[in-house]
């Protein structure tokens, strides 16, 4: 096992930027050797803060396959705009470079065939980086159903519910990927936040798989309006026809007989939320309040009253669930990013990789969950149409054994 990781950043935007700077340079057994972005100022950045950290400035180029034919890494972080993950993970799995994909959707099944394939074909390490099936809430509920507490799972709900107005329409400024896309678009775009940890809890493609789902969307309202209330800021958008549905609800029935909900929600005002909720025959967890409910609980009292009683409730099943991983969770961890998931799934990657281990969120993983935005795309222009999810593993999901994200 090698005593460090050598790695690259291809995609220096806020999120590959914060990646770098606040989790991969700051693990005492990874080197970052190459960044690589299409904005030189960028670039000059990413030099600076890995310079500044560890004294060593890393090989940079615009070009990123210039970069990783100079640096060489052992693996690289993707964090590119969504148009490109796949196109530069391909590259990287070809020239035997471990890949840690940031999130988002996809734009044709055929690329996530691509990915499957040249995963399969070069057995290069692939991880899918969803972070959120390493949080706090879904970590334990995940092991609480493990558990059998919920009993039977039946249903599951999730949403990415994050007011991004101000984020999608300085796109042009901020040289982010997002506006383009609601402008082009109307589909559940960016899916894997939610869907991750509920994939992960219910075994798909390790004893279950996704079968069909169903979306429709709201009208798209919300950022024109935003746009004419600003319109001294967004010229270039007043009277823009934003394709993108202001709210996008997805159905999806599973092998097992689950169902799912999940919802896009970003462009009208509203607080943070994902919703994450597991419905079973012996109660249920629900995130926004990290309530726990388990039946019988109810007898001999009112329910509204009981509601707000157990809100909360949550912490204390943490000593027998929660994984050891927070429990001991450290400040300094804690400040990596989004509350320590960011530095858990960097770990877990880490280790695998260095360890010659597959990683848990796999390149099928990764298809099956991103594969959602072109079936809602599909489905919303079809009226709500069922529409059916491919099999990625080609019958394999029925034989692959059970492995936990965590």
């Amino acid at each position: 096992m090698k005593d460090k990781l050598k790695m690259a950043v291809v995609g220096l935007g806020h999120r590959g930027m914060s990646l770098m700077r606040d989790v991969l340079i700051k693990q005492p057994d990874v080197e970052v050797v190459g960044i690589s972005d299409l904005y030189e100022e960028r670039v000059q950045e990413g030099v600076k803060i890995v310079k500044d950290a560890t004294d060593k400035e890393p090989i940079s180029s615009l070009d990123y396959i210039e970069m990783l034919e100079k640096a060489k890494p052992d693996a690289v972080l993707v964090s590119t705009y969504w148009e490109t993950h796949v196109d530069v993970a391909l590259y990287a799995l070809e020239h035997n470079i471990a890949v840690a994909m940031e999130v988002g959707g996809a734009y044709t099944i055929d690329e996530l065939w691509r990915l499957v394939k040249t995963q399969e074909r070069t057995s290069t390490p692939f991880m899918f980086m969803e972070n959120c099936c390493y949080d706090r809430a879904e970590t334990l509920a995940t092991n609480m159903a493990r558990a059998g507490v919920f009993g039977k799972i039946v249903h599951l709900d999730g949403a990415y519910g994050h007011d991004l107005r101000e984020e999608i329409t300085t796109g042009i400024e901020e040289k982010h990927y997002r506006l383009r896309n609601y402008l082009n678009r109307n589909c559940e775009n960016y899916p894997t936040h939610e869907i991750g940890p509920i994939a992960k809890l219910i075994d798909v493609n390790r004893g279950n798989r996704f079968i069909s789902l169903v979306s429709m969307a709201s009208k798209a309202a919300g950022l024109s309006d935003y746009v004419a209330e600003h319109a001294d800021r967004f010229p270039h958008l007043v009277g823009k026809q934003f394709k993108q549905g202001d709210i996008v609800d997805t159905i999806i029935t599973c092998a097992n007989g689950e169902t799912i909900h999940i919802r896009l929600d970003t462009t009208l005002p509203r607080f943070y939320a994902r919703n994450f909720t597991v419905r079973g025959t012996k109660g249920f967890y629900e995130q926004n309040t990290n309530l726990v409910f388990v039946d019988g609980d109810e007898e001999g009292f009112d329910p509204v009253v009981q509601y707000k009683a157990k809100i909360d409730n949550g912490k204390n099943y943490e000593e027998k669930y929660l994984p050891d991983f927070w429990k001991n969770v450290t400040p300094e961890q804690l400040a990596s990013g989004h509350g320590g998931m960011d530095y858990f799934e960097f770990r877990v990657f880490i280790d695998c990789i260095k360890k010659g281990e597959e990683p848990p969120i796999d390149v099928y993983d990764a298809a099956t969950w991103m594969a959602i935005t072109v079936l809602s795309e599909q489905s919303i222009a079809l009226g709500g149409a069922p529409v059916a999810f491919p099999d990625f593993t080609e019958g394999k999901w029925l034989i692959r054994e059970h492995k936990e994200a965590f």
